[in-house]
């Protein structure tokens, strides 16, 4: 059987990284993107394309290329993305535009690429990489959480509009996983006379130890081969701790005021 093509974004390193080596032992052609192919001159595994999700047109190039190549794209893994921590008041504003243009605005100029040749070929899955955190306002990281959420819902919406055209569309949300995403994510400056700078200070040294106290991102490469060979697969997907994914369901049924009490006791603000 023909091998089906897979395209993921932020594919050089971290979740990325660790779902293309695996789906590439389970039989699928992957191709990853990077925003500079010199800085991974070394990079083993899979072939990689040069892309920055933030321009329609080195999406459009990297794309072309690819179709010229393979002839189709079975499946967009849309992966790339950036963290940011701080308080709100305190995030300067370019900085919040910056995010959500990589975690919401790539996707979609991904999606808008890709979809005219799943038309085309009447078959096709988009998945996209939001997180655990998009199901909740969490305390310094409100801006990251709203891009997640934002792809979430426009996941819902998409999925429908393409939904007679035999392409499937889905979210993936992990929880915290040891990857290298605190190395590319802004946050905001620990300020001597802000009015934050213990609590932030505290919530920010909760958050890396999180990440890096994760799970191995393999499991999430595993959930993704799970839900490419599914039928007919779910809208939402989530992938991490038990606890983690459970929260999701707390912030369901629990009344607003006293899953914040929650989240207040858990960053002990």
């Amino acid at each position: 059987m023909e091998k089906k093509v897979v395209l993921i974004t932020g594919g050089s390193s971290g979740i990325g990284k660790s779902i293309g080596l695996y789906l590439k032992e389970e039989g699928f052609k992957i191709y990853g993107t990077t925003r500079s192919l010199l800085k991974n001159s070394e990079f083993e595994g899979f072939e990689l394309l040069e892309l920055d999700v933030t321009h329609p047109d080195s999406i459009a190039f990297a794309v072309k290329s690819l179709l010229d190549r393979e002839g189709r794209i079975d499946v967009l893994v849309n992966n790339a993305g950036v963290g940011i921590t701080g308080p709100i008041e305190e995030t300067p504003h370019e900085e919040i535009l910056k995010v959500f243009d990589t975690n919401v605005h790539g996707p979609i100029h991904m999606a808008k690429a890709v979809l005219p040749q799943m038309r085309r070929q009447n078959f096709g899955h988009i998945i996209n990489i939001t997180s655990i955190a998009g199901y909740m306002g969490l305390p310094y990281r409100g801006v990251y959480s709203a891009t997640k959420a934002a792809l979430a819902t426009l996941t819902e919406a998409l999925r429908m509009e393409v939904k007679n055209f035999g392409v499937e569309i889905t979210t993936l949300a992990p929880g915290d996983f040891a990857t290298n995403i605190a190395a590319g994510r802004y946050h905001v400056p620990i300020y001597e006379d802000s009015p934050y700078k213990e609590p932030y200070g505290n919530t920010l040294k909760m958050i890396n130890e999180d990440v890096d106290g994760g799970d191995d991102p393999i499991l999430v490469a595993k959930e993704v081969l799970k839900v490419i060979n599914t039928k007919s697969p779910k809208v939402h997907y989530k992938v991490g701790a038990p606890m983690q994914k459970f929260s999701t369901r707390l912030k369901k049924i629990l009344p607003d005021k006293v899953f914040e009490k929650l989240l207040l006791n858990h960053y002990k603000l």
